[in-house]
């Protein structure tokens, strides 16, 4: 038996510490693991900010738990940015940092708000936050005032930072890969997506649902109703003049002017106001000599600008003298593979709406002070007064620090230079050349199918109406109204017309302006220009497209086929023809041996007298 030992105090003490200090850490993580996570301590809410560098913007006006919530972000620099917006816990709900467009460049996030309470929208630069905008999710809010004269009242002002916003609606609304060819049945199909329309349902008025705007314009009305809409929403101002189409050798001249706060009467609510305006007073007043008014005009709703990477920024009309509009969506930058890219929408007189890009076949330009001033132009910026709402003048355009951008340049040139100098600001460098004949073939092909559209959306028409079409006389046939314009082709084949030349002449093109393109060094240009040749006229045996014969059956054209046909299209325009017949169809062929339609004798006489227009392919004088 061995003797006790005693414990010394000091070991004692020790040991009773330690056992004391591992208690208390088994107490404390209990504790921990049984109480709720520290809240997130709540950040202040922001200033509402817009500075010169960056304009932040959020939709719709009164957004709620569940609903739809977008921040933009708008720039005139290429910044790196992130936008992000931060919930009522001061938790990041969403974050992007993807620049798009350029010149301007733009940020957009899409959030869905859990709860109610104060979002934060901030642009950052780093750690340094250049914006920030307080959003009230789940508020009852302010509904917009609509008392008052007008369609709608002025609560903004048109700036730079609310056209840069402008560029970037109209690139995200008409946004799609560059080989889709996106085509709509009317503009309230794009305005009606929400994935598109970052102003989708902004004032609440179910403005955008299966029963709201209808929106439903030809190329005249289409920059118009684009515009309209846009300031509508965000409450700027937006007016439009009363123009000729020009006549007797005179160029179109525009006369009374009207805004927002005159038209409509004021009656009627928010947006029965709207659709009145758009469909009874706009629409109608609408027409293709407004975007051809000279360009020293200052009585205009339209003012050219320069020709630059960055004046061509989405939302520029384009006018071309014949009158034909289209409206610049985006512009693709030029890179190591590929030239550089605009692309642009038009509206047709059935009112389907379609992307197309920037080239000769479809951006006709000649300058003849008879038919006005053709080219880019831009909406002419309205500002408030003591007396009212007035559009700028050109000299005030040209001193505004928001815009500057008047310019006579276009009116100096002459249509080879017209085209040199678009080319050189779109693709700065020598582009490949046989890459550059892909490009003319994509947009040939675009074009021909936007026609296969078209002419069966005549013989639907027709079908349902079997009685023959009236046709115009003379110049009319190009501009008029009614079934003949919804649906006759005369002005889109004239286009055509000169886009199987512009393709037809490419290669020579290539070899006469060798400075715009890099040639194989040390081959003679003769060799390289058949080459071009030969690879031209494989891709147009290539490519393909398919219409619809009077029986139902599908005949399938080669683009080389339709390029053959050009003498026949010339007279391929009148819908009262059979289908085959309007695709050049040899009369004697298999193709045209379901064609149970021809065009009144009379009206295939006239067609006979005015095919010189085409086979010039020019318009005639009005």
């Amino acid at each position: 038996m061995h003797p006790r030992r005693s414990v010394r105090p000091a070991v004692l003490t020790a040991l009773l510490l330690a056992a004391l200090l591992l208690t208390g850490v088994a107490i404390a993580a209990t504790a921990a693991a049984q109480a709720p996570p520290p809240a997130a301590e709540p950040v202040p809410p922001c200033e509402d900010s817009a500075p010169d560098t960056v304009l932040l913007f959020s939709s719709p006006l009164s957004p709620q738990p569940d609903g739809a919530l977008r921040a933009v972000a708008v720039s005139e620099r290429r910044l790196s940015l992130t936008l992000v917006v931060v919930d009522p816990d001061g938790e990041p709900a969403a974050a992007e940092n993807e620049r798009r467009g350029g010149p301007p460049y733009w940020w957009y996030v899409d959030v869905v708000p859990r709860k109610a309470g104060q979002y934060r929208a901030v642009v950052r630069h780093g750690t340094k936050t250049l914006a920030c905008r307080t959003i009230d999710v789940g508020a009852a809010g302010e509904a917009r005032r609509e008392t008052g004269p007008g369609v709608w009242p002025v609560t903004r002002e048109w700036s730079r930072g609310t056209e840069n916003l402008y560029s970037a609606w109209i690139e995200k609304l008409f946004d799609a890969p560059l080989d889709d060819d996106p085509t709509w049945r009317a503009l309230h199909e794009v305005t009606r997506d929400p994935e598109r329309n970052f102003l989708h349902d902004h004032l609440g008025l179910g403005e955008d649902d299966a029963h709201g705007l209808r929106l439903e314009p030809d190329c005249a009305d289409l920059p118009y109703f684009l515009r309209a809409y846009f300031a509508w929403k965000l409450g700027l101002p937006f007016g439009y003049s009363e123009c000729s189409r020009g006549d007797g050798g005179k160029p179109p001249h525009c006369g009374r002017w009207h805004s927002n706060l005159e038209a409509g009467g004021g009656h009627g609510a928010p947006l029965e106001r709207m659709q009145g305006f758009i469909a009874g007073e706009l629409g109608p007043a609408a027409q293709s000599g407004a975007g051809r008014t000279p360009g020293d005009d200052d009585r205009t709703d339209f003012y050219p600008t320069s020709l630059g990477r960055d004046t061509l920024r989405p939302g520029t009309v384009y006018a071309d003298p014949y009158g034909h509009v289209l409206v610049v969506v985006s512009r693709v930058p030029q890179t190591a593979s590929n030239g550089g890219l605009l692309l642009a929408v038009d509206g047709q007189p059935d009112a389907t709406v379609a992307r197309k890009r920037y080239w000769r076949g479809n951006f006709l330009f000649t300058h003849d002070a008879s038919l006005g001033s053709a080219g880019f132009k831009h909406f002419r910026p309205i500002v408030r007064t003591d007396d009212g709402l007035r559009p700028l003048d050109n000299a005030e355009v040209e001193k505004a620090a928001d815009y500057g951008d008047f310019s006579l340049e276009q009116d100096g040139l002459e249509t080879e230079q017209f085209y040199d100098r678009v080319d050189a600001v779109l693709s700065p460098r020598p582009q490949d050349p046989a890459r550059a004949v892909q490009a003319t073939l994509d947009a040939l092909d675009e074009q021909v199918n936007a026609r296969v559209r078209a002419v069966a959306n005549g013989e639907e028409y027709v079908t349902k109406h079997p009685d023959p079409m009236p046709m115009p006389e003379g110049a009319a046939i190009f501009e008029t109204s009614g079934p003949w314009e919804d649906f006759a082709t005369p002005a889109r084949d004239l286009r055509l017309l000169i886009a199987i030349d512009v393709a037809r002449s490419f290669p020579e093109k290539v070899v006469s302006q060798a400075g715009r393109f890099v040639l194989p060094p040390g081959r003679p240009p003769e060799d390289v220009r058949e080459g071009l040749e030969r690879l031209l006229e494989r891709g147009l045996s290539s490519r393909h497209v398919e219409y619809n014969r009077t029986d139902g059956s599908v005949w399938t054209l080669s683009l080389a086929d339709v390029v053959a046909r050009a003498r026949a299209l010339e007279m391929a325009y009148n819908p009262n023809d059979c289908v085959e017949a309007r695709w050049g169809a040899p009369a004697d062929g298999k193709e045209a041996a379901t064609c149970r339609r021809h065009s009144p004798a009379e009206q295939v006489e006239r067609m006979r007298k005015y095919r010189e227009w085409f086979s010039q392919r020019r318009r005639p004088p009005r």
